[in-house]
């Protein structure tokens, strides 16, 4: 007689992504998508996300609302509302209008919340953590120990010639 207010109509989905289905690759929709299988890469919609309890989805995530009650190791960028029901667990960096999280949703990252005068979402600045070590002045002085005992040895007479 009474509908629950988070439950959500099938057919209101324009792509449905199975528990048995594996996808890796973008995937661009302009509706709504439900995911219960696992996807490999990013996931941008004009419509919303959900993503179901037995999802696991590694990559971002852009939309307008986003439910999450699987696995998301990725950033989400909404322009509505991210939800985290209960059995969530998000690893990764949020980008939000708002933010819900239901008890025993899981969040590790930064969370950055937009104004109302933010149209658009944007994608963070990935800093470089790599930095190259050079071993060029271990290198020169290798070089120069070997120049110089090879003028010592040349001086003395020791070398002979080619």
């Amino acid at each position: 007689m009474f509908k629950k207010k988070d439950s959500v109509d099938p057919e209101s989905f324009d792509t449905l992504i199975g528990q048995n289905t594996t996808i890796e690759g973008n995937i661009e929709s302009e509706g709504t998508v439900r995911i219960d299988g696992k996807i490999k890469g990013d996931i941008k919609v004009t419509g919303n996300v959900f993503v179901g309890a037995s999802a696991v989805v590694k990559g971002s995530i852009f939309a307008n609302d986003v439910h999450v009650s699987g696995t998301v190791d990725g950033n989400v960028h909404s322009k509505g509302v991210l939800r985290l029901h209960s059995t969530a667990r998000l690893n990764g960096d949020i980008q939000v209008h708002s933010f819900i999280a239901d008890e025993g949703g899981y969040f590790n990252g930064k969370c950055s919340m937009l104004d109302g005068t933010q149209d658009h979402i944007e994608e963070p600045v990935r800093e470089k953590s790599s930095v190259k070590k050079s071993n060029s002045s271990r290198e020169y002085k290798k070089s120069t120990v070997i120049s110089q005992i090879y003028e010592d040895k040349e001086k003395n007479g020791e070398l002979e010639s080619l």
